[in-house]
């Protein structure tokens, strides 16, 4: 049986943070995790209960499904600098994806509401777990069955310097079994520049999927944030799917390397992204109601700001979708 309550918090901060798409193996019926993943925590309650988050903090209150049945939470650290949450995420995404599950609700940091969702957000207690207030992302899925209830599964990704953290929450209806955890060798690797060269023609279905999608062939002028004439099949893409699909809202993130001020680098990565916006309304004629701009600047890395190939993959504009139905 399912409910929906709300659950307040204390009020805090909120940070400015995106995270950012990594391609992975599927893996059916099994979370992917990488390789070195150590289990830090691992407790299931053969009966018990789990507010589930279905949407951001707002209003002083945290929208969850109240679900029962085994509770299973588990929590992970990846000794790997540099690692994103959404490298870790993205692989039990597409397991769970594999395994039937629906995503019902994505968020980074700011996005979930910050300070607030961490904090009204059942949490295994450090050393276990750590989450950075202004690096974390959170996703709930659901599996549903014609005369059982539903599997319900939460992750919680973070890091700090030195590690990536993560926790997982399942809940399993009276006799079904939790997924397994499976370790993959591919998934402790750096991504790669290639795997963020999407098939621009798959931005409709990874938004659809997965709520967020890298526009990999845009161009811009150095320290400029005047777009290139383009063409770009990208922006194509993207424009066809919202014209299709006029309900459905994005925000267009910018991003920047680590090279400058923070602030000078949000500024620049938010005029960016207002670029894309305004290409996107004039040559494609995607209604302004439907698009709004943020930057990040340097705070969401795929990769490395150490090397020329991880700056050239952290400047880039990302596509998220903030429909919650």
């Amino acid at each position: 049986m399912t409910s929906i309550t709300r659950r307040r918090a204390n009020s805090g901060i909120t940070a400015l943070v995106l995270s950012c798409l990594a391609a992975s193996p599927i893996l059916a019926e099994a979370l992917a995790l990488p390789s070195n993943a150590e289990l830090t925590f691992d407790r299931t309650k053969s009966e018990g209960s789990y507010a589930a988050p279905v949407a951001p903090y707002s209003g002083g209150l945290l929208p969850v499904f109240d679900v029962n049945g085994r509770v299973t939470k588990q929590a992970y650290r990846i000794a790997q600098q540099g690692i994103t949450p959404q490298q870790i995420l993205s692989p039990i995404e597409a397991s769970l994806i594999e395994a039937g599950f629906e995503v019902l609700f994505k968020c980074s940091d700011r996005f979930c509401g910050g300070f607030d969702f961490r904090f009204a957000t059942d949490v295994v207690e450090a050393p276990n777990m750590f989450v950075d207030l202004f690096d974390y992302t959170f996703v709930t899925a659901r599996r549903s069955h014609s005369e059982a209830p539903s599997d319900y599964v939460t992750a919680l990704v973070s890091r700090d310097s030195t590690s990536g953290y993560l926790q997982i929450v399942q809940v399993t209806p009276e006799g079904a079994t939790p997924l397994a955890t499976e370790r993959s060798n591919a998934i402790v690797a750096q991504v790669s520049q290639n795997s963020l060269q999407q098939q621009t023609g798959s931005v409709g279905p990874q938004l659809e999927k997965i709520g967020h999608a890298v526009l990999p062939d845009l161009t811009f002028e150095t320290g400029s944030s005047d777009l290139g004439q383009g063409p770009f099949a990208s922006l194509e893409a993207l424009a066809a799917y919202l014209l299709q699909q006029p309900s459905r809202r994005v925000a267009l993130v910018g991003h920047t390397d680590a090279v400058g001020a923070l602030a000078g680098n949000i500024t620049l990565s938010k005029k960016r992204a207002a670029s894309v916006m305004q290409r996107l309304g004039s040559a494609h004629g995607v209604p302004a109601a439907q698009m709004e701009a943020e930057g990040m600047g340097y705070l969401a890395p795929v990769l490395s700001n150490l090397t020329p190939e991880g700056r050239k993959a952290n400047r880039r504009v990302e596509v998220v979708l903030l429909n919650t139905e």
